[in-house]
């Protein structure tokens, strides 16, 4: 049985409440992964959305550079097999290709016009209804993830809604990935190398391919996460390991080169820019960390992703 346990969101309602966030909790401190069924986001949805991924990627590098990522001061666009090294240490390339979209602003949104950190506007591919599609697939994961966010500080003691307030404008990211095949994968060839995620919470769907592997901080053994289908896996990121003062538990995994093409929907949690993470007032103990502005944050570790430096890099 996978240590990794299956939380049904239907629970998180009514009388039902407190037996999810209970369950939450226990995921949150111990594997930092947990399965979320019955989410409530559409599957023909997500449906669309890996068809929209799928019609993308298979366009000719050409086309799929005029939406680099590298024109983006705001982690907006393509990235390329071999362009990001999430394992900093061993300093293996990651063997996918990526598209991130982030919140869609106006090129006249007085933000964006102001340069805010990751206040820019989004490259959109020339596919037909692909932007329509990722819009309303990041507005149906974002609210899904404020809602488990209101979990989140039921556990923690907090008022429900504390987090509310860190999210309306959020920083958080939507991206597709596509892992291509191998035939027989050697050890210097990783899919996406170990590492922690930065934000909040990260919500993963994927299309069944295994390939994904999360090692608890408290063993050397890689553990595969289950696929269920329609499900979300969801993650404990840096940020809010920060928050908790290290009562949640944001665990490294990765992501195997896989035998067939694997592809996968990421929807990183990230506050809004100017959130100052620090200690919860319900934590106890002393902080283990100083309080940190969420952009700086997410900016620091961006940088350190990358092959080489580009303006996606920098807020």
């Amino acid at each position: 049985m996978s240590p990794i346990p299956v939380l049904d969101y239907a629970l998180f309602g009514g009388d039902t409440k407190g037996e999810f966030v209970r369950a939450w909790g226990e995921a949150a401190r111990g594997p930092g992964f947990l399965v979320v069924a019955n989410h409530g986001v559409d599957g023909a949805l997500i449906r669309a959305m890996f068809d929209a991924a799928d019609t993308f990627f298979a366009q000719p590098m050409e086309a799929k550079s005029k939406v680099s990522i590298d024109q983006s001061p705001h982690n907006r666009g393509y990235a390329g097999t071999g362009s990001e090294s999430l394992d900093e240490a061993s300093g293996l390339m990651d063997q996918k290709e990526a598209f991130n979209m982030g919140l869609d602003l106006a090129p006249d949104d007085p933000r964006v016009l102001a340069g805010e950190p990751y206040r820019g506007v989004n490259l959109w591919p020339d596919v037909p209804g692909f932007s329509e599609t990722f819009r309303a697939y990041f507005d149906a994961v974002l609210d899904l993830g404020q809602n488990l966010h209101r979990a989140i500080a039921l556990d923690l003691d907090l008022p429900e809604d504390y987090f509310a307030g860190h999210f309306d404008q959020s920083m958080s990211t939507l991206r597709v990935l596509r892992y291509p095949p191998v035939s027989t994968p050697t050890p210097d060839e990783i899919g996406a190398g170990e590492h922690t995620d930065y934000g909040s919470i990260t919500l993963l769907v994927t299309d069944g391919t295994p390939g994904l592997q999360v090692k608890p901080r408290d063993s050397d053994e890689w553990i595969n996460v289950p696929h269920v289908e329609g499900a979300f896996v969801v993650n404990i990121g840096d940020l809010l390991m920060r928050w908790t003062n290290d009562t949640y538990v944001s665990n490294p995994h990765r992501v195997q080169r896989p035998l067939r093409e694997r592809r996968s929907i990421a929807f990183f949690m990230d506050p809004n820019p100017d959130s100052l993470v620090e200690k919860l007032p319900t934590i106890a103990g002393d902080p283990h960390y100083p309080p940190i502005l969420a952009h700086e944050y997410l900016t620091y570790r961006l940088t350190a992703t990358y092959s080489q430096k580009h303006p996606g890099n920098a807020a």
